[in-house]
């Protein structure tokens, strides 16, 4: 039996060569299978004093989540850009006239800014207005700054349904830029204890909150602002007559 297996082992090392030979060809060829290196080791978190006991207070409310309807507000077609800008904010002040703090608050002197806008809309305390689709829905968000004493700016951020409007973010703060990354509203502030270096918070769209969360804040190395390298002046044989006055 085993004088018969012969043959047949010799054909299969044969078979086995001949599609080696064919694997090792064919890696040369463009589009072939090419190794990535070495992969790696994923490492998984390590939870850190897992033992630490549950807090017994409730942490500050920093007004995250909060949403509230717009009173008086209608959004015909839910089209956000119909709307006034600073009639939406006058509409907020009147449902809480003595709200100083907080997601509604604005500073006594913003308020009275306020009621003059139709009157000196140079000093109106309401920027520019921005629309985006922060929810994903398909349909516009309304996205509002309001100017405040001591560099302090409140953005805010309106959602449009059912022909009514609904506040989905308010925030304030003394903030140096905002931005919008895709469906992201990002807020930049000075770091305050280490020069160079700024604060980006990025508030996302929550579908179960059904609000805009502060999502992402990190801090990042702002690069300085270099200034241009000065031209080299022409060498002269002396000064000129200008050059000479002004240097007196």
């Amino acid at each position: 039996m085993t004088r018969h297996r012969r043959p047949a082992r010799a054909a299969l090392l044969l078979l086995t060569a001949g599609a080696a030979a064919l694997l090792l060809s064919g890696c040369g060829n463009a589009g072939g299978l090419e190794g990535a290196g070495a992969t790696p080791t994923a490492v998984g978190p390590v939870h850190l004093w897992p033992d630490l006991p549950k807090p017994t207070t409730t942490p500050l409310d920093f007004g995250e989540g909060q949403t509230e309807r717009v009173p008086g507000i209608k959004v015909p077609g839910d089209d956000v850009r119909t709307l006034d800008p600073v009639a939406v904010v006058q509409a907020e002040v009147r449902a809480h006239p003595d709200q100083y703090t907080g997601a509604d608050g604005l500073y006594e002197e913003t308020v009275r800014q306020l009621n003059q806008c139709r009157a000196k809309p140079k000093g109106c305390p309401v920027l520019r207005a921005y629309y985006r689709d922060l929810t994903g829905d398909g349909r516009d968000e309304l996205i509002l700054g309001i100017k405040m004493p001591e560099q302090q700016l409140a953005v805010r951020c309106y959602m449009p349904g059912r022909g009514t409007l609904t506040r989905i973010m308010s925030t304030s703060d003394q903030l140096i830029g905002v931005e919008l990354a895709g469906r992201d509203v990002v807020l930049h502030s000075v770091s305050a204890g280490i020069p160079g270096y700024e604060y980006r918070t990025a508030w996302s769209w929550d579908d179960h909150q059904r609000a805009m969360l502060p999502t992402r804040d990190e801090i990042i190395r702002v690069e300085p602002q270099h200034s241009p390298a000065p031209v080299p002046r022409p060498k002269t044989s002396g000064p000129s007559p200008r050059a000479s006055a002004s240097a007196r």
